[in-house]
């Protein structure tokens, strides 16, 4: 109300009309995580488009599966995607040099760091004064060369307003020879200051840092590093690759580094424990390094071991765990079928005999795999994990149609798949449909479809609320939605003008999805029910600060069966 009324006169109030519009989350944000050959490690990173994958994590590269499922995801439709990369060690003969070299184009160091991590230590032949390192694991780091341009050029304004005195400052040239990106990070210092070069590089630089020691402690030395070669002279990291050149013009051999470069980094090996997806220490890091995202809806993890078998550690523990995670994150996770399954009899084994069916409504299963051609070897075809590619379906889906419509049909064509692993017929398709198993077919004037829209749940026997994906995604965006749209209400006054606020919101969102026809039922009433009132809310709730929401939905189920009941007519006599 006014804040006084002292004069005789019109006053103006400005009331709140207690409208708190509810705004639909995402639906189709799909979750990869994986092996790449570049990139932030165990970090969260959006990405919107495969080309954003290029540039951060490497794009397209041999015996990374996970490269190729992104691929699949955008070419399929898929709008937003976010990447957590794991790095592993090699161990035994999980990874060799020749594999690892084939991520960057260059040959492995002879040396490698523990962690996969290149680095530059403060003294040696190659070195610039600074102990450097790459920001993340990789062969890529191997070459990332730093050069040193001195600045006493600046006048005594620049210096002050900086707060550094004349021979402190310098320039760090950091060049990554594989991918071309270059960095000139100017004016840092060893000395304290707003500019001292550990803390600059950590903001400013995508490809090194100054190294810490067992302490946690940035290894600065004493001085400022000196400069290395002068501008114009010629560059060279010791491999034809990098240097471009064989020999300067004044007869250097380019075998002499002449821009000094990190070494020490390593793609790693294949995945083959399942403690890098799953921390043991209670860390965010593989799958959970996805609690520092806000909201995915869709997560896959491509196979990266040579073999994926239905008794491995990824089907007994891993994909149990990860959809025990998509359940606290109101996820459904994307499950690729086993290296083992190779022919319709193997699937019949289905969710159950992979003993997937515990939180199974988070899950769906996709069989066969995909054939498609690897662009790093022209004309020729391969078997890729199809988890990535229904991802993209889903959320073509979900852009055209609405997250409550299957994801499956003629509609949901698989976009550059040259066929399938195990084809099948009608009669196939029965028996994997009933077990939970949705199934890739081609048909003749179609192509390669998704042919399947149900949870790990779905087996008819267990006759589960959830045995359909369209269903248990819409009650999940509904959840979503309303979880993220009502948090107003916390710590409002519990009483009746609160509960009808809250009818009056919540009515609205479901009234807009029942116009989308995104219910059963031809009327509200029968769509949807909303009830927050003294009967969900009882005096004993209000005590104890509680406040219910009653929220019902009539699901669209996904007409499976198409049955034409064609009936032939005898001659009758008409009347007129």
């Amino acid at each position: 109300m006014p804040a006084t009324l002292n004069y005789p006169g019109v006053y103006v109030e400005e009331l709140p009309s207690g409208v708190h519009a509810i705004t639909g989350v995402p639906t189709s944000i799909a979750a990869f995580v994986g092996r790449a050959a570049r990139g932030p490690l165990n970090t969260p990173t959006v990405i919107n488009s495969f080309s954003d994958f290029g540039r951060q994590f490497g794009g397209i590269v041999a015996n990374y599966p996970l490269s190729y499922s992104v691929r699949d995801f955008f070419a399929n439709g898929g709008g937003q995607a976010i990447i957590v990369r794991v790095w592993s060690a090699i161990s035994g003969s999980s990874g060799s040099s020749s594999s690892s070299s084939s991520s960057s184009g260059a040959p492995p160091s002879p040396q490698t760091e523990p962690d996969g991590i290149a680095r530059m230590d403060a003294a040696g032949t190659n070195s610039i004064g600074l102990a450097l390192q790459a920001t993340s694991p990789g062969n890529w780091g191997n070459l990332v060369q730093v050069h040193v341009v001195l600045q006493d050029h600046l006048d005594d304004t620049v210096l002050q307003s900086l707060g550094y005195a004349a021979g402190d400052l310098f320039d760090l040239l950091v060049t990554d020879t594989g991918s071309g990106l270059s960095e000139t990070i100017r004016n840092v210092s060893v000395v304290e200051g707003s500019r001292r070069v550990d803390r600059v590089l950590a903001v400013e630089s995508q490809l090194v840092r100054v190294q810490l020691d067992v302490n946690k402690v940035p290894i600065l030395p004493g001085t400022r590093p000196p400069q290395t070669i002068p501008l114009n002279a010629p560059t060279g990291s010791g491999s034809s690759s990098s240097s471009g050149s064989s020999s300067s013009s004044s007869g250097q051999a380019a075998a002499a580094p002449l821009w000094p470069s990190l070494s020490g980094g390593s793609d790693g090996g294949n995945i083959t424990s399942t403690k890098i997806y799953l921390p043991t220490d209670g860390s965010k890091t593989g799958i959970h390094a996805l609690d520092n995202a806000d909201i995915f809806n869709l997560l896959c993890i491509p196979p990266d071991a040579p073999t994926w078998t239905s008794g491995s550690d990824f089907f007994n523990t891993l994909y149990p765990q990860a959809l025990a995670y998509c359940k606290s994150r109101r996820a459904v996770l994307l499950v690729d079928p086993p290296s083992n399954w190779v022919s319709v009899d193997d699937a019949k084994a289905g969710p159950a005999g992979l003993n997937l069916t515990a939180n199974g409504d988070y899950g769906a299963i996709y069989f066969p795999m995909l054939i498609e051609a690897d662009p790093l070897r022209p004309g020729q075809l391969d078997n890729y994990p199809p988890s990535g590619a229904v991802a993209g379906v889903i959320a073509q889906t979900d852009a055209s149609r609405g997250v409550w419509k299957a994801p499956a049909g003629t509609a949901a064509g698989l976009v550059g798949v040259q066929g399938l692993s195990v084809p099948m017929t009608d009669a196939d398709n029965g028996e994997l449909n009933p077990l939970g198993v949705n199934c890739l077919r081609n048909f003749r004037f179609t192509g390669n479809v998704v042919w399947g829209a149900r949870t790990l749940r779905g087996a008819d026997a267990l006759t589960d609320d959830y045995k359909y994906l369209p269903v248990r995604r819409l009650a999940l965006y509904l959840e979503e939605s309303l979880y993220r749209g009502t948090q107003w209400v916390v710590f409002e006054p519990n009483d009746e003008p609160l509960w009808s606020q809250i009818r009056l919101n919540v009515q609205a969102f479901m009234q807009s999805l029942f116009l989308q026809q995104a219910f059963a039922g031809t009327t509200p009433k029968e769509a949807y029910l909303v009830k927050c009132d003294s009967e969900t809310t009882t005096p004993y709730h209000q005590s104890i600060g509680v406040v219910n929401i009653l929220v019902g939905f009539a699901p669209l189920r996904p007409a499976e069966f198409v049955v034409l009941q064609i009936q032939q007519l005898a001659g009758q006599s008409g009347s007129a």
